[in-house]
């Protein structure tokens, strides 16, 4: 395994760049992710219990964004800002960059599309994000996101071309 220089982990396979991977921890166990395609992969796990109390949830969540993560959650905000977080951390992940390049604001999360127990969140950038990452653009985006107990477990990938 390698990592490029802002810190995103590859497989090296016979001195070629291998497949794209990623790890998180939650729930008690350490948690990865594979993508032995061209795509950009990040794994993030968020619990709801990080999300209680005075979680600056305006200061990270764009507000239609919020608002359809708790009418899927059932009204539940805790939920709900796991569920988006993980998503957000996913994406950056998948980019490389962790936040240091991009504020969880300018990550907009789309309204998603249920599938059979989980849900597909198409994911843009900013115009300000795209500036600083520009290997962002031209790349569709998106994050599986599936419901564990107490927590979201959310798979970025990027597909298109690496800039």
């Amino acid at each position: 395994m390698v990592r490029d220089p802002l810190g995103k982990p590859h497989l090296l396979l016979g001195g070629h760049r291998g497949p794209a991977i990623s790890f998180s921890e939650g729930g008690g166990a350490v948690w990865a992710a594979l993508c032995w395609d061209e795509s950009d992969i990040g794994l993030d796990v968020a619990e709801t219990s990080e999300f209680h109390g005075d979680y600056p949830i305006r200061r990270v969540f764009n507000a239609q964004e919020l608002q359809h993560v708790v009418r899927l959650t059932g009204g539940d905000l805790e939920k709900a800002s796991a569920l988006l977080w993980s998503i957000k951390e996913a994406i950056v992940k998948a980019l490389g960059c962790g936040f240091h390049l991009v504020e969880p604001r300018d990550i907009d999360v789309r309204p998603s599309v249920k599938g059979d127990g989980e849900y597909t969140f198409p994911v843009c950038l900013s115009r300000k994000a795209l500036e600083r990452l520009p290997m962002g653009a031209d790349r569709s985006m998106w994050v599986r996101a599936l419901p564990q107990v107490k927590m979201w477990l959310s798979i970025a990938f990027l597909n298109g071309q690496r800039h």
